[in-house]
C-alpha cells in the first residue's frame, strides 16, 4: 500500500497571465477549435510556443524541445524524460483568461492530438479553472499507446463541473522516454437527443415510483452484496434472532432480480453484524459475526468471532478461511488499489472493543499474522467508515454504528505506510453521527465524500438532517456543511406526521445510480423505533437535494438499499425494536428509468480489462457518458467501498472508445457494472467488466496519477500508541437494556426526549412502539418500568393508563 505527496508546479513563460487576469473580448465557447496556437507555430516567451507553459512536479530530468519533426506545419513539441524519481513533466496550454480555452458547465467537450511515443507512460490530463479556488487539477483521461509514428488520439471529457470557466490540458509524460505531439483540437460536443418523453404519470416521471414485490424475502437479512452474475447475496446469520442463535439455524439467500426468485443457502455460522466485501476474482469475503448474545445480567455484551469465510457465487456455497487475529463483530472491510482487504474496529470474543488492524493478503488467500500488519492500537468504533483514497490512504468518513464518534475531530486520514491518523476538522455535530451514511460522490475522480443524516443512541435525541461535503483534493481538506435533508413523515406511534424543527434521520442508505446522482432513503427518528417516509435524490454538481417518491416500507435498523444492474433501487429489511422484521421487499424505479427508451451496449468487445487500457463497446444510439460502479456491499448504512469511476469517451458514432484509470486506488481491482449513459440522463442495462491488477500498473509510475491533494494536513497527528490488548466497551452498546423481554427485543437504554421522566410515559411509549409485555430480567429494573415489582414491565399495577395503540 503506498502512500504519495504530491504537487504540481506550473513554470510560467514571458506571455503567461495570471488566473485572475480578465479578458477584453471572451473566447467564444462555441468556437470550431478552442485551442490558440495548436500547433506550435507561434512563438512565446521562455522558450516556449505562445499559449504553452512547461509543467510538471517531482524529481526527474526533462527536456522541453519545438521539433522539426512535425505532423503537419514547420513544428511539433517534444517533451522527454531522461531520469525520473517520481512525477510528471508536460507542455500544458498556459493557465490563463488569455490562452485557457472558455467552458460550460454541464457541458462536454472532445479534445483530439497527433502524437508519437517512446515511453508507454503517458496520458491526457486536465486541469480547470475553479471560479472561487482557482486553477486545480481535475483529471486524467486517456493513456496514450506506444507509437513510432503519427498517431491521432481523441478523447471526450466529463460534463464540465459547475463553478468552471476554463480548462487547460496537455499531455503528461511520467516514464523515462519522450512524447511529441501536434495539432491539438478541442470542440464543444453538440446536443445529440431530443428531450426525454415522459412514459408514465407526471408524478412518476419526475419523482420516479416505489413497487413492493410479490414475494417476501425468506430470510431476516441485514447483510446484501450485489454479485458478479446480477444476483444479490442477502445474509442472515441467525437474523438477531436468539432463538434461532440458539437452535444454530443459519441462513442465507441468493436473490435473481430477473427471475423475482430466491433460493435459502446453508450458512456455516452465524455471520449477523458480519463484515464483507467482493474480492477481485468475484467471491465475497465475509469476516467475524457474531459468536454469543448479550447476557441479561450485563456480565458481557455481544461477541464476536475469529472465523472469516469465502462466498462463491459461481458454486453458492461458503468455505473457510485462516481466522483473523481477534474476534470482530461490526468490523469495517476496505480493498486497497492492490486487491488486498483492510480492516478495523468490532467487538472481540470478551466483548471489548477490538484495536487490532487486520489484512487481507490476496496473493497469499489469507489474513496476515498481526506481526505483519501494522497496527496503531486504536479504537475505531464499530462499522467505521473507512473510504480509500486517491493515493492510498484511508479516510475515515466520520460515519459509524452506535454511540459517540472517536474522540478529536470524528474524523481523520490513516496513512498505513506512516501508520499515522491525521484529524479532519469540520464534521459537525460528531457524536450525532451514528449510522449516518457516507459515500464518495460521483465521479470518485473527484474525491468527494458526502455524509448524511445520524442520531445517537446513548442519548437518543431525534436524528439530525445535517449533511457535510469535503474535498479531498484540497492541500489541507477540511469537512463544509452541505444542504439540510428535505424532511418526510415520522410515525410516531399514531400514524405518520409531518416532520418538524431539526427532525431528519438515522439509518440512512444512499445508493450511486448511473446517471451520477446520489438516492438517499430509509431512517427512522430515533433507536429502532419511529420510521421516517422520505426519500431525495442529490446532485454533486449543484449539491442539493431533491424530494422524490418515498419507499412505502419501514426501513430502519438492518434495513439496506441497493442499486441493481437495470439501474432500479432494491430495499429490504427493517427490525425495530420490538424485535420483529419486515420480509417485504421494495423497488425503486427511478425518473430516469421512465424518459422513454434506454440506451444499450450492444456489444463489450472484451470483458477482462487492465489499468490503462481503451476499451471498446458498441451502443444503439448515441451516448454522453459511461461508468463502472462497484456493486453494493451494504450492513448498517455502510458500504464505504461503493464508488462511480468515470470512463471518459473517444466517439466514433455507436462506436465508443473508454478510456480506463491508470490509477488502482480509483478503481480498485474486480467486477464492475459498466453502465452507458445519453445525453438525458437514462442508462443503460450494466454489462459487467473485470477490471484487472495491480499488475497491470507499473509501482514506479502509480504516483504520477496523484496530484496536489490532502498533502499539506494541519491536523492532529497520532502515531501508535502502546500495544494493548482491547478497549472497554459497555455491554449496552448496542443501545438495548437487556433487563427487559429477550435478547430479541431491545428497549431503549435512554428514551427520547419527548418521553418524560415517568414510567406512564414510557410504558405509553413502548406500547404505542408494540412491545407488548415485557419480562423483568432479575432483580433490578433501572428504567422504572416496575413499581409493584411483579417481575412484567408496564403491568396494570405499574402504571396509571396506558392508551390503546391506534393503527
Amino acid at each position: 500500500m503506498n502512500t504519495y505527496r504530491r504537487r504540481r508546479t506550473a513554470f510560467l513563460g514571458v506571455g503567461a497571465l495570471t488566473a485572475g487576469l480578465l479578458l477584453t473580448s471572451p473566447q467564444s465557447a462555441q468556437a470550431a477549435n478552442l485551442v490558440l496556437n495548436p500547433g506550435f507555430e507561434t512563438a512565446g516567451g521562455d522558450g516556449m510556443p505562445y499559449c504553452w507553459e512547461k509543467s510538471g512536479w517531482g524529481d526527474n530530468d526533462v527536456d522541453f524541445t519545438t521539433t522539426s519533426d512535425a505532423h503537419s506545419g514547420s513544428q511539433a513539441m517534444k517533451v522527454t524524460l531522461t531520469r525520473r524519481v517520481d512525477g510528471d513533466r508536460k507542455a500544458l496550454i498556459t493557465e490563463s483568461t488569455g490562452c485557457a480555452p472558455v467552458v460550460t458547465a454541464g457541458r462536454q467537450y472532445d479534445l483530439g492530438l497527433w502524437y508519437k511515443t517512446t515511453t508507454p507512460d503517458a496520458n491526457i490530463t486536465l486541469f480547470r479553472h475553479d471560479t472561487t479556488a482557482g486553477w486545480q487539477y481535475w483529471t486524467d483521461l486517456k493513456t496514450l499507446e506506444m507509437q513510432g509514428s503519427w498517431t491521432q488520439a481523441t478523447v471526450r471529457t466529463p460534463e464540465v463541473p459547475a463553478g468552471t470557466d476554463r480548462i487547460t490540458w496537455g499531455v503528461s509524460v511520467y516514464g523515462t522516454g519522450s512524447a511529441t505531439t501536434d495539432d491539438y483540437t478541442m470542440d464543444q460536443v453538440p446536443d445529440t437527443l431530443p428531450p426525454a418523453v415522459c412514459t408514465a404519470t407526471a408524478e412518476e416521471c419526475a419523482n420516479g415510483r416505489w413497487d413492493v414485490l410479490p414475494t417476501q424475502n425468506p430470510v431476516r437479512s441485514m447483510h446484501s452484496v450485489v454479485l458478479n452474475n446480477g444476483k444479490v447475496l442477502l445474509i442472515a446469520g441467525s437474523g438477531n434472532s436468539e432463538e434461532q442463535f440458539d437452535a444454530g439455524t443459519f441462513t442465507s439467500a441468493v436473490y435473481d432480480p430477473v427471475a423475482g426468485t430466491y433460493k435459502v443457502i446453508p450458512t456455516p455460522k452465524d455471520m449477523f453484524c458480519s463484515g464483507h466485501i467482493q474480492l477481485q476474482d468475484g467471491r465475497v469475503l465475509v469476516l467475524s459475526g457474531n459468536k454469543a448474545f448479550p447476557a441479561a445480567d450485563g456480565s458481557h455484551g455481544y461477541e464476536g468471532y475469529k472465523e472469516s469465510y469465502v462466498f462463491d457465487p459461481a458454486t453458492e456455497t461458503y468455505s473457510r478461511t485462516n481466522d483473523l487475529n481477534d474476534g470482530h463483530w461490526y468490523p469495517s472491510a476496505t480493498e486497497l488499489g492492490n486487491g488486498d482487504v483492510i480492516s478495523f474496529g468490532g467487538l472481540r470474543e470478551d466483548s471489548t472493543g477490538s484495536v487490532t488492524a487486520e489484512y487481507w493478503s490476496d496473493a497469499q488467500q489469507k489474513w496476515l499474522p498481526l506481526s505483519q500488519v501494522n497496527q496503531t492500537w486504536s479504537y475505531w468504533g464499530l462499522y467505521p467508515s473507512m473510504v480509500l483514497m486517491q493515493d492510498g490512504r484511508l479516510f475515515y468518513t466520520g460515519s459509524h454504528v452506535f454511540g459517540n464518534n472517536i474522540p478529536g475531530t470524528g474524523s481523520a486520514i490513516y496513512d498505513y505506510d506512516a501508520n499515522t491518523i491525521t484529524s479532519v476538522p469540520g464534521l459537525q455535530n460528531k457524536d450525532q453521527r451514528d449510522q449516518s451514511a457516507s459515500v464518495l460522490l460521483p465521479p470518485a475522480q473527484d474525491q468527494k465524500v458526502l455524509t448524511i443524516g445520524g442520531g445517537n443512541i446513548d442519548s437518543n435525541p431525534d436524528a439530525n438532517r445535517l449533511t457535510d461535503i469535503i474535498d479531498l483534493k484540497e492541500a489541507d481538506p477540511v469537512y463544509t456543511a452541505g444542504p439540510q435533508l428535505p424532511q418526510g413523515t415520522v410515525d410516531l406511534g399514531n400514524g405518520p406526521v409531518a416532520e418538524t424543527g431539526g427532525q431528519g434521520k438515522m439509518y440512512v442508505s444512499a445508493v450511486l445510480l448511473p446517471d451520477g446522482t446520489v438516492l438517499e432513503t430509509g431512517g427512522g427518528l430515533h433507536n429502532r423505533a419511529n420510521p421516517v417516509y422520505e426519500a431525495s435524490i442529490f446532485d454533486p454538481a449543484t449539491t442539493t437535494f431533491d424530494p422524490v417518491a418515498a419507499d412505502p416500507e419501514a426501513r430502519g435498523y438492518h434495513s439496506s438499499s441497493f442499486l441493481l444492474p437495470d439501474g432500479r433501487v432494491m430495499s429490504t429489511g427493517d427490525n425495530p425494536g420490538n424485535g420483529t422484521w419486515n420480509h417485504n421487499v421494495s423497488i425503486y424505479t427511478p425518473p430516469y428509468l421512465l424518459k422513454g427508451t434506454r440506451p444499450t451496449i450492444t456489444s463489450v468487445i472484451d470483458t477482462e480489462w487492465e489499468y490503462g487500457d481503451t476499451q471498446t463497446i458498441t451502443v444503439d444510439r448515441p451516448v454522453a457518458k459511461a461508468e463502472l460502479i462497484r456493486p453494493a456491499a451494504v450492513t448498517h448504512s455502510s458500504d464505504p467501498n461503493q464508488r462511480f469511476v468515470d470512463l471518459p469517451l473517444s466517439v466514433d458514432g455507436t462506436t465508443v472508445d473508454l478510456n480506463v484509470t491508470s490509477n488502482p486506488d480509483l478503481a480498485p481491482p474486480g467486477w464492475y457494472m459498466l453502465f452507458a449513459v445519453d445525453a438525458n440522463g437514462v442508462p443503460s442495462v450494466a454489462k459487467w467488466v473485470h477490471l484487472q491488477g495491480p499488475s497491470a500498473l507499473n509501482a514506479d509510475t502509480a504516483s504520477a496519477h496523484v496530484h496536489s491533494f490532502a498533502d499539506s494536513l494541519e491536523g492532529k497527528v497520532t502515531k501508535p500508541g502502546r500495544k494493548r490488548a482491547s478497549q472497554p466497551v459497555s455491554p449496552t452498546v448496542s443501545g438495548c437494556d437487556r433487563h427487559y423481554g429477550t435478547v430479541n427485543v431491545c428497549v431503549p437504554t435512554v428514551f427520547p426526549p419527548e418521553v418524560k421522566k415517568s414510567t406512564t410515559a414510557r410504558c405509553t411509549w413502548l406500547q404505542h412502539n408494540s412491545y407488548g409485555r415485557l419480562k423483568v430480567n432479575g432483580a433490578d429494573d433501572p428504567l422504572g418500568l416496575d413499581p409493584d415489582r411483579d417481575g412484567a414491565a408496564c403491568g396494570k399495577g405499574d402504571v396509571r393508563s396506558v392508551k390503546p395503540v391506534r393503527k
